[in-house]
Parts: C-alpha cells; structure tokens; sequence
C-alpha cells in the first residue's frame, strides 16, 4: 500500500499530529484515513492521559464578550510552563474555550469537556483539549470557567 503525502497532509490538518505520526497511522490502518483518524485519536488520549499527573502552575486567563457585552466568560487554561502559554495554538485554544462557555454555559469544567464543540459537532471539547497536548508534549487543563449575562 503507497501512502501518499496528500494523505499525510489531510490528516496532520485534521489532527495536528506530526509527518512521521500521520505516516505511521496510515501504514497502521493499511492506508483507511478513517482508521488513520481514529488511531491518531486513540494515541492522542494516551498520551494526554500519561501527563495528566504533570503539574501546571502557568497558563492564562481568557475572556470572551458576546452580544455587544451582555454575556462575558472567562476561562483559566493551565499548562506546564511559560514558555507554553504563550504559545499561539494555546491562547487560540484558551479563546475557543472562552467562547464555548458563553455560547453553552457549561455548570462545571467537566460539562464543558463533555459538551459538542460549537464549530464542528464531530467532536468534543476534551478532543480538543487532548489534541493540543498531544502536539505539543505538555499537561494542559482547564482549571475554572465562569459566564455571566445580564439579568440572569
């Protein structure tokens, strides 16, 4: 079976995950890009499960306004180092994070992990959570949320 770079490609957008990894699944599953997906996924989650213990004492606090100021969320996203939270692909996250909350209002940091991801319902907030620290080799979490709307 020929693995072609278009393959490669398609899957290291959907996933993040590195050339050699995507190369790897897709050998792994005979070519299938389903397979490939689904067994990039599986690593991803082992290897966020391995760091969980890591602690995290850094990070940033993200907040989103929505209708002109009328529902605001912040969200505290924690990594493992300065270095990290500065990371664009992190604050990226911490803002998607920030605007799930307002648009889902979660009750607790476990309904957000379990909540459908507003822009694309295939997956979860934890898929995203787990995708970055599998790309980038750190523990990551979310620590608080809060949302806040006027005249509730």
């Amino acid at each position: 079976m020929t693995i072609t770079i278009d393959q490669i490609k398609s899957l290291r957008d959907q996933v993040g995950a590195g050339i050699l990894e995507c190369r790897k699944a897709l050998e792994e599953a005979g070519g299938d890009e389903k397979k490939a997906l689904q067994i990039l996924k599986k690593r991803g989650v082992e290897i966020a499960e391995k760091k969980q213990e890591r602690e995290t004492k850094q990070g940033l606090l993200e907040t989103y306004s929505h209708q002109g100021g009328k529902v605001v969320s912040v969200v505290e996203l924690l990594c493992e180092t300065d270095f990290v939270a500065r990371n664009e692909e992190f604050q990226d996250l911490a803002h998607e994070l920030a605007m799930q909350v307002a648009a889902m209002s979660p009750k607790s940091v476990e309904g957000l992990l379990e909540q459908e991801y507003i822009r694309d319902s295939s997956k979860k907030v934890s898929d995203l959570l787990n995708n970055l620290i599998s790309k980038i080799g750190e523990n990551i979490k979310i620590g608080r949320i809060a949302r806040y709307s006027l005249g509730e």
